[in-house]
């Protein structure tokens, strides 16, 4: 079952196309990852769902509702989304930002009451940082930081998390943290989790479904083993790529590549 399709989309800035004719089914209950070069269209597709971008046409529906007809709080309340590289204002602290994820469920500037409040220590829990709820967000780790971020989006308590991009800039052990715990609640929470991702392995590593991007339009798409092929990668990023088992994980991984030409 899908939990987010687009039908035909396009979309532009100005006079220049960037995504074309897209049709793109995302699996509820499931980790999908996009993987693409950069300037193809991947964050712009995810800015798109999120309707921080409009289409130029093409239709995009959310648990089978086309968003067009649903007010920003009601699309709030059925899917979360992290943008690349998110700030807070200077002095924030952990629990506050995390109580932003209430605001769609209250009724204009509405105060949190204690089950707003039950949330979000719960948000807390699940992301390991309540010891941290009292910290300025800026005090923060690189990973810490975007545990808390990925928290605020959870006590939003939907259905779907999107995230752009959610392990740039962080090293390889607070990469592995955040992609584990994003793991952790698809797995625990039944979350359908969306994200663009850079880093191939890790694409591969935690992804039940693989979409590939080139010049705004799907190029393959399937199970790990079924995008992270030779010909694909070739086709996506213009590389030659040695593509193995991972012994640990049972998934493909590329171990090895040259750039083709």
């Amino acid at each position: 079952m899908n939990c987010i399709s687009t039908k035909k989309l396009n979309i532009s800035y100005g006079n220049v196309d960037i995504v074309k004719d897209l049709n793109l089914d995302i699996l509820k209950g499931k980790i999908t990852t996009i993987i693409g070069a950069n300037g193809c269209g991947k964050s712009t597709i995810l800015k798109t769902i999120a309707r921080v971008l409009k289409p130029k046409s093409g239709e995009i529906y959310i648990n089978n509702i086309n968003i067009n007809k649903q007010s920003s709080k009601e699309l709030a309340k059925v899917m979360a989304v992290l943008p690349q590289s998110p700030q807070a204002p200077s002095g924030l602290t952990v629990e506050e930002l995390i109580s932003y994820g209430r605001f769609p469920h209250k009724k204009g500037f509405g105060k949190l009451n204690k089950e707003d409040y039950d949330i979000v220590t719960w948000a807390l829990e699940v992301t390991g940082i309540k010891e941290f709820r009292d910290r300025q967000i800026e005090a923060l780790s690189g990973g810490q930081r975007q545990r808390a971020w990925i928290a605020m989006a959870l006590a939003q308590q939907t259905d779907i998390l999107v995230l752009d991009e959610p392990t740039t800039y962080l090293d390889l052990a607070h990469q592995l943290e955040v992609l584990k715990l994003l793991e952790s609640l698809n797995k625990n929470q039944g979350t359908t989790i969306v994200m663009v991702i850079h880093e191939l392995n890790n694409a591969s590593r935690f992804a039940d479904y693989m979409v590939g991007v080139k010049k705004g339009q799907i190029v393959c798409q399937g199970s790990p083993y079924e995008v992270m092929t030779k010909e694909n990668l070739k086709e996506i990023f213009n590389i030659d790529a040695e593509i193995v088992e991972d012994p640990r994980n049972k998934k493909p991984v590329c171990i090895t590549y040259d750039m083709i030409g």
